[in-house]
């Protein structure tokens, strides 16, 4: 995620209270809200099983102010013995659940919906969740989940909102492959995540299937509907590109769209090959305040291509930003919101390195601007690998500067200590490592440690966990200074 300092926050990103409404008699006794214990967010994600995937049905009736029926198939395999089932589910209503073929008992408490098979289930064991239900896009107040376009609907999931569109184990430590299957009415065009599957037209509407060719977080997940154009160019090695976008739009974005292709050149001569089936944007008519690298379609909001103030490497900063993402956070992705630094720390160092080489924008000037400002990030929203929980009520408020170039500049002081050699090692090691899996902090020290040939704990321990900057390697000169205040990216 890219947050925008074009747009200002509002109201609208405010989180709102559980809202799952059950259809059901014989609800179980006693449902607790269960969770994995993140340190940012405690009741997110639920112990006991291992999504292995999911098939989402949505139909769209074709006004994005009412609620889509909805059929969610989870795929999964139990750990624990299982007596009750928790999934996370804040914004729909529930009709009917089934586990391994049997109706089972349901509640909700809190932003859990909480199931009861008719018999329990072993570890080891299969577990297959059907939950019949409603996705609602019109929440009291947008944390996101769905997110209204002017012609239709797209998913903005992080970092905790997957759950208000459909039942899951919503937590990035859980991946798992996704199928989903929209039905729309003929004059639309619906998209996903992954690679179209089948298409199907009845009557007065049309049916798509998109399937995923690699494990996926909850909060990467895509649907698109609206009046939408699908463009399709090639990549680096015939790399499918899909690009979708108002349909009204497509002469003046196409300029924009002809440079991915380039850019993920750029990306893969850094890190190496690019990790998934295709690539794309998604760009919608929607005013966000941010930009999402939802896996495989990154979403973009429409001003960010229109507005003439902005200057073309500034747009193009952007687009490598989230693409950048498609390694860091998407293929590899955090095991705990903790680990949030590793996501926005290396979109933002490519971002800033594209920047450099193409419009000669120096690096090592962004990062002493970084520098300068650093402890007071760190005041304000904690060190890079402890960032302070989210406010109340704004659960994005975890994407602070001190995750952007605040984490930028942990990796910029790598690069001095062990050298630029050392450290391009390090990133395409990082990547192959740990592609289509998640990942810790640890686990970066860990291997930044093999590659220089020496134990960088005590590095990393200052510029992850400090709450003040350390000097910056070659440079004894830079200073910071907490009073300063600065602007949110």
């Amino acid at each position: 995620m890219l947050l925008s300092s074009r747009t200002p926050r509002t109201a609208a990103l405010l989180a709102a209270g559980a809202s799952v409404a059950l259809l059901a008699a014989g609800a179980p006794q006693s449902a607790t809200p269960l969770g994995i214990g993140d340190r940012l967010f405690p009741h997110l994600g639920n112990p006991g099983y291992d999504v292995r995937s999911y098939d989402i049905a949505f139909t769209y009736g074709g006004d994005n102010s009412k609620p889509l029926a909805a059929v969610t198939k989870i795929d999964a395999q139990a750990t624990d013995r299982l007596e009750r089932v928790n999934l996370d589910f804040s914004h729909g209503t529930v009709s009917s659940v089934e586990v391994n073929g049997e109706p089972a008992r349901f509640a909700t408490s809190q932003e859990d919906l909480v199931v009861t098979p008719a018999r329990p289930v072993l570890p080891g064991l299969p577990l297959h969740i059907t939950v019949r239900h409603t996705s609602n896009p019109m929440p009291g107040k947008q944390d996101v989940g769905w997110l209204r376009t002017k012609d239709g609907l797209a998913m903005a999931n992080q970092a905790d909102a997957a759950h208000r569109v459909f039942p899951s184990n919503d937590h990035p430590s859980d991946k798992a492959y996704f199928t989903f299957r929209v039905t729309a009415p003929k004059n639309l065009q619906a998209v996903a995540n992954g690679l179209p599957v089948a298409t199907t037209r009845s009557g007065p509407t049309t049916s798509w299937v998109y399937r995923t060719a690699h494990p996926m977080a909850t909060e990467l997940a895509q649907v698109s509907i609206g009046r939408s154009a699908v463009l399709h160019q090639k990549g680096p090695h015939g790399l499918p590109v899909r690009d979708v976008v108002p349909a009204k739009d497509t002469k003046a974005l196409q300029p924009w769209l002809a440079r991915t292709p380039g850019q993920i050149a750029w990306m893969e001569g850094k890190v190496g090959p690019y990790p998934f089936e295709n690539y794309g944007l998604l760009i919608a008519e929607a005013n966000t305040g941010f930009e999402l690298e939802t896996q495989t379609l990154s979403l973009f909001e429409r001003d960010v291509f229109t507005r003439p103030e902005y200057p073309k490497w500034y747009v193009e900063s952007i687009m490598v930003h989230e693409l950048a993402h498609q390694w860091f956070g998407d293929s590899v992705s955090p095991r705990t919101w903790s680990d949030l630094w590793l996501n926005e720390g290396h979109a933002t160092w490519y971002e800033a390195l594209y920047t450099e080489e193409k419009a000669h924008a120096p690096m090592e000037k962004r990062m002493r601007n970084a520098y300068t400002a650093s402890d007071g990030w760190r005041a304000a929203g904690g060190p890079p690998a402890a960032p302070k929980g989210p406010k109340d009520g704004e659960k994005i408020s975890i994407f602070r500067p001190v995750v952007y170039d605040g984490s930028a500049l942990v990796l910029y002081a790598l690069r001095q200590d062990i050298g630029k050699e050392a450290f391009e090692r390090l990133e395409r090691r990082w990547v192959s490592t740990h592609r289509d899996s998640t990942a810790t902090t640890a686990d970066f020290v860990t291997l930044a440690s093999q590659v220089a040939g020496r134990d960088l704990s005590g590095f990393f321990q200052a510029w992850l966990y400090g709450e003040k900057t350390p000097p910056m390697p070659g440079h004894p000169d830079w200073k910071s200074k907490p009073e300063q205040k600065q602007g949110a990216r």
